[in-house]
């Protein structure tokens, strides 16, 4: 496989990842919305599964920087 490819197969799922993150924060953030004003633990919840899925996406991206790395450097 080209460099070309290979780097692109690499941005698809960057931008995957990205997506999946950005679809779950806004789903979140509509379901808070829709809640009672003064539910402050539902609310809290929800931010806890927000930054759950935003700091476990960062190992991913940091796969993906490494995989880039290797794919142009060696």
């Amino acid at each position: 496989m080209s460099l070309g490819a290979s780097l692109s197969v690499v941005l698809l799922a960057f931008v995957a990842l990205l997506v999946a993150v950005i679809v779950m924060a806004f789903r979140e953030r509509r379901v808070a919305r829709s809640l009672a004003a003064g539910d402050g633990e539902t609310a809290a919840a929800s931010d806890a599964r927000v930054l759950t899925v935003i700091f476990s996406a960062i190992p991913g991206g940091m796969l993906l920087t490494a995989i880039v790395a290797w794919l142009v450097f060696l």
